[in-house]
């Protein structure tokens, strides 16, 4: 049966010329039919590119042959460089708390790249039956004080993140980022059945894990709510206005918006600005400042070029 009928579908994989799609049907609950579609050849989106993740309108639906062609692209809301992939709503930053050895300062660098992106940052814990139970505690409480609600898992029991995958079900459009190695391959194919990608060991001598992921594509999990599997997931080049950096950290985006604490110049960076009121005692504000002087120089050098 064919219909010209237009329907709005999801970009789920890309692959050549082709592009499966799933067509978006709230009244069908996690089992979305998928069609293997191409652009119409008179379409010419602007010279975009189409990425997995994307809102596409569909037409000329064989429904027997699940074939269909691409008329339209839809305005999305972000886009990820590495991997490509569109309109992510939920960053789940992904650390192992040993095995590789937790970094305080990686972990800030990936948490400040993911709020960079304007979308739901949660931290995920991995290998968390490695370190006592006052390790965990210690790390939940250190997090907390950063403005993060932790997720502590232990990858060989299945209970440990049933409440993870519940929270994943309500989410529009969900991502593992973080370094290789600290178990997002795992985790993944215990969240989408029959995936059982391969995954590959530390490596003693360098301490940190191998790229074992190779094609992105989207996994359905509930009703219009899914997980992205990417190949090795790491984080994002952080390119943002430097003036916009302070409101990043929720230490001072707390102080600054909640509590009203004005500086002297609406453009304070918080270093040592004349004027400046922000109460720097918070843990991260030394990361905070190497990120500033980083993206300082960076500036500069761009300008002497």
């Amino acid at each position: 049966m064919k219909t010209n009928r237009k329907y709005l579908g999801l970009v789920t994989k890309k692959f050549n010329d082709f592009f499966l799609v799933d067509l978006k049907n709230q009244e069908n609950s996690g089992n979305n039919e998928k069609f293997l579609c191409k652009v119409k050849k008179s379409i010419n989106f602007k010279d975009q590119l189409i990425y997995v993740g994307d809102e596409v309108e569909i037409e000329k639906i064989d429904f027997k042959s699940k074939r269909a062609v691409i008329t339209s692209l839809k305005k999305r809301k972000n886009l990820l460089v590495r991997p490509s992939v569109a309109n992510i709503s939920n960053i789940y930053v992904t650390f192992s708390v040993n095995e590789p050895e937790l970094n305080f300062s990686q972990v800030n660098r990936f948490l400040i790249s993911a709020e960079s992106m304007e979308v739901e940052v949660s931290l995920v814990l991995t290998k968390c039956d490695l370190i006592s139970e006052k390790r965990r505690s210690y790390l939940i409480d250190k997090f907390e004080e950063w403005g993060y609600q932790v997720i502590t898992l232990n990858l060989q029991k299945f209970d440990c993140f049933k409440n993870l995958l519940a929270e994943l079900k309500q989410k529009e459009c969900s991502i593992f980022m973080g370094p290789s190695g600290v178990g997002k391959t795992t985790l993944l194919n215990m969240i989408i059945p029959g995936l059982k990608n391969s995954t590959a060991p530390v490596s003693n001598k360098i301490k940190r894990g191998k790229n074992t992921t190779r094609n992105v594509e989207l996994f359905s999990l509930s009703n219009m709510s899914y997980i992205v599997d990417t190949p090795g997931f790491n984080m994002q080049p952080l390119e943002v206005d430097i003036k916009l950096l302070p409101n990043l950290y929720s230490e001072i985006y707390k102080q600054v918006i909640e509590e009203g604490v004005k500086c002297k110049f609406r453009n304070c960076l918080h270093l040592k600005d004349e004027g400046c009121n922000l109460n720097k005692s918070f843990e991260r504000y030394s990361f905070y400042k190497e990120m500033i002087e980083s993206s300082k120089s960076h500036y500069y050098r761009n300008q002497e070029d």
